[in-house]
């Protein structure tokens, strides 16, 4: 083909994530070619851009075809499950590329097989970028946030096109190149863990809400929408006011009433909490949010349980929970809880990125990361350019619960963050996430813990040795035989 006749970029794998990203990079001007191994996507694809305005896309069906459309130094992202199925793509596609083309994936792969690959695509002379894409559906098409890491030769290849692509906000596009191996990866992996966070805190302000305060849908639906002109302003906020209006087609009521109450998740949770726990970074905000899915998935045994501590008499305090309560005030309280545990997930989130850049040598941007999930991505809110700010402040800050704004503004919630907890306890509604957050903060904050004890269990039943407070060293003690010894001399006297 004619050099003039090239495409820019190359995309590969057209369900419908592949499709709208496709979409957004010929809509900016770019020309590019679409592959995927079932065809009819292909057609399905090309039909689409000419519907959506005779947008610059060619349609490829073989590999090699594919790969020769696209004008050298060759950038293709691949967008299919991760796993196997990216390892058979870059098989399939290696086969034609040349030295210095690059393979960009875009879909939500563990780390490690990102930094495998970039080793084994080395060997042909091929770049690799390991990509998070944020956003679903709807920002793939119209804007996400985009997180690459790899090689940075490879980046600043198609930076022009990843900057017109992703969402774009007041200080820039939502895309910034990460760091290098599989840095995009993980930052997103850590973006879907904060995501787990918020959802499951969002949820308990509604559970409060709905069964402390006995408000109804209407009611919740205004109150989202209040919230999201706020500090609370997110797009997780917003649609959660969205989904309160939305009337049930096949009969009474509201459709969020109708839905049966078990959480799906795809892994990437699991992922962010196995990572806090190997790197010795508390995590119990997000850790909670996974367990929250995994308890919603025993439904069967959730409402045999219901039923079996019922006849052995337990009350049903949620029945009771909203009679002498103050509406008013408890909506205000639940937003400011709410407000509180988010800065405690994030600060978790935050703090794990750090760690990992650590032992990496990433060299993580944490002001930047922010600033790139402002638009486009799940979590996008204006809480983050707060967070951008606390970094730009001090890139070292230990955490976010530390910085001189958020600490004030969690001393001012704090008061109405325990009479939510306290009152969602009193009343037998499971506030995880809050909890988890309240204590982290609790437990953060105090310059002494009880910790002191398990040590001194510790010594006394393996002999691990425990340090002073007001000398150095290590020291072990005979507790049982002093414990003891002391005990019968007090006896004696």
């Amino acid at each position: 083909m004619e050099a003039s006749a090239l495409s820019r970029i190359g995309l590969a794998g057209l369900a419908v994530m592949g499709q709208n990203l496709a979409l957004n990079v010929a809509e900016k001007g770019f020309p590019i070619s679409v592959y995927n191994r079932t065809t009819s996507k292909v057609d399905e694809t090309l039909d689409r851009a000419h519907r959506e305005g005779e947008l610059p896309l060619t349609g490829h069906y073989t590999p090699r075809d594919f790969v020769l459309s696209i004008q050298p130094p060759r950038s293709i992202i691949i967008l299919v499950k991760a796993g196997s199925p990216v390892d058979q793509t870059i098989a399939a596609l290696s086969e034609h590329m040349s030295p210095g083309d690059c393979i960009i994936d875009g879909g939500n792969e563990w780390y490690q097989n990102t930094e495998r690959r970039i080793e084994e695509v080395s060997h042909k002379g091929l770049l690799y970028l390991g990509m998070g894409v944020s956003g679903g559906e709807e920002g793939a098409r119209h804007g996400p946030s985009l997180m690459p890491g790899g090689s940075y030769e490879a980046y600043n290849n198609i930076k022009d096109i990843l900057q017109k692509v992703a969402a774009q906000v007041e200080d820039g596009p939502c895309v910034t190149y990460i760091g290098e191996g599989g840095s995009g990866n993980f930052v997103k992996m850590v973006h879907n863990g904060i995501e787990y966070g918020d959802m499951q805190l969002i949820s308990e302000a509604y559970d409060v809400l709905k069964h402390v305060g006995g408000l109804t849908n209407a009611e919740l639906a205004e109150i989202f929408d209040e919230w999201n002109r706020g500090e609370l302003e997110s797009f997780l906020i917003e649609i959660t006011a969205d989904i309160f209006k939305v009337k049930d087609e096949h009969g009474d009521g509201e459709l969020v009433d109708k839905i049966l109450d078990k959480t799906g998740m795809k892994g990437t949770g699991k992922w962010t909490v196995q990572q806090a726990a190997e790197l010795s970074v508390a995590a119990p905000t997000i850790a909670a949010s996974l367990d929250c899915r995994y308890l919603s998935g025993l439904k069967e045994e959730r409402e045999k349980a219901s039923q079996v501590l019922k006849e052995a008499g337990l009350q049903d305090e949620i029945q009771n929970a909203g009679v002498l309560v103050d509406k008013k005030r408890l909506i205000d309280d639940v937003r400011q809880a709410l407000y509180a545990s988010k800065i405690c997930s994030y600060a978790q989130g935050m703090n794990l990125l750090r760690s990992k850049s650590n032992e990496k040598g990433w060299n993580l941007n944490f002001g930047e990361l922010a600033r790139i999930w402002k638009g486009g991505c799940i979590i996008r809110a204006v809480f983050l350019d707060r967070i951008k700010k606390a970094y730009q402040r001090n890139p070292n800050l230990a955490s976010l619960v530390v910085d001189s704004e958020f600490a004030r503004e969690m001393v001012q919630r704090q008061a109405a963050w325990r009479r939510v907890v306290g009152l969602a306890i009193s009343a037998g509604i499971s506030t995880p996430g809050m909890c988890a957050s309240l204590s982290y903060f609790d437990t953060y904050r105090r310059a002494r813990l009880p910790a002191n004890l398990v040590q001194a269990q510790r010594d006394l039943f393996g002999a691990h040795t425990y340090e002073r407070i007001d000398r150095p060293g290590s020291y072990h003690t005979e507790w049982t035989k002093l414990g003891r010894k002391n005990s019968a001399g007090v006896d004696a006297e």
